[in-house]
């Protein structure tokens, strides 16, 4: 069960759909927003399966022992059929929070399916991260009472950041990738451009947050932008030092901390 797991992508699985249910929370979702972190939580469980089970044979050239399937601690079949069964299941899941919201949130899924059958090797690879992260406001929002749109500039920070993990994201496979053959956007510009694009997408999303909603952010809202700030210099020097997977999880922590800074400043999701 936990090579299951691990199959999953299970860290970025939970901190996705954290994010999510902190969304939720804050925008007035109440006991809905149970709904939503069950979707998600399946949606991202069968994306993550879905990557490992179709990169196998990738993987397994690149030497990737840290993969369960190609370690051999999960069969390929149960990972496969895992990710089929957390999509079915993320149909009525997401169909909980109203047919619209329901289609926005299948619409990300199916999206970010693109990444792990096509798209990743592709020069269009970040665009699976920028439209499924871009429409999570949107899930929220629409499984209100009067399905309100999130306001656009929500919507445009949530892309800028799915988009800035992308390339932090790949950094760690640069390698393997290399020698499979994968040249998505990020092997095309290489890992230096990477980097430094990621820093500068998760600074605009964050300058977003900061200063587009109504109202004055308060201390704990500027506290929390200088934790982001930091973290997002932290992200750099990981990826300089040549520690991507560091880098990786400190994006994790750029992407919660500005959810937090959504949170601290009240429901302006709706507003």
């Amino acid at each position: 069960m936990i090579s299951l797991l691990q199959a999953s992508h299970f860290r970025p699985t939970l901190m996705v759909t954290a994010i999510a249910t902190m969304l939720a929370v804050s925008a007035g979702r109440g006991p809905g927003s149970v709904w939503v972190a069950l979707a998600v939580l399946a949606g991202q469980l069968s994306v993550g399966w879905s990557n490992d089970y179709l990169d196998r044979d990738r993987d397994r050239l690149a030497g990737r022992a840290d993969k369960p399937i190609v370690a051999g601690r999960v069969a390929a079949k149960t990972v496969g059929i895992g990710a089929v069964v957390a999509a079915l299941v993320c149909v009525p899941l997401s169909m909980m929070s109203g047919w619209c919201a329901g289609l926005v949130h299948l619409a990300a899924v199916a999206v970010a399916w693109t990444y792990n059958g096509w798209l990743q090797s592709t020069v269009a690879s970040a665009v699976p991260y920028t439209v499924a992260f871009g429409l999570l406001p949107s899930f929220v929002t629409l499984g209100l009472p009067e399905h309100p749109r999130p306001p656009a500039w929500a919507t445009i920070a949530a892309a800028l950041m799915g988009t800035g993990a992308h390339f932090v994201n790949t950094l760690p496979d640069f390698a393997g990738d290399a020698a499979t053959g994968v040249r998505g956007l990020t092997q095309r510009v290489g890992p230096g451009v990477s980097l430094f694009s990621a820093a500068l997408l998760m600074a605009a999303a964050t300058v977003v947050i900061a200063v587009m909603p109504s109202g004055e952010p308060g201390l704990l809202g500027s506290a929390l932008v200088a934790g982001v700030s930091v973290a997002i210099v932290a992200v750099v020097v990981a990826g300089l030092t040549d520690h991507p997977r560091a880098a990786w999880t400190l994006t994790l922590c750029v992407a919660l901390l500005n959810v937090m800074v959504i949170v601290a400043r009240g429901g302006w999701l709706v507003a």
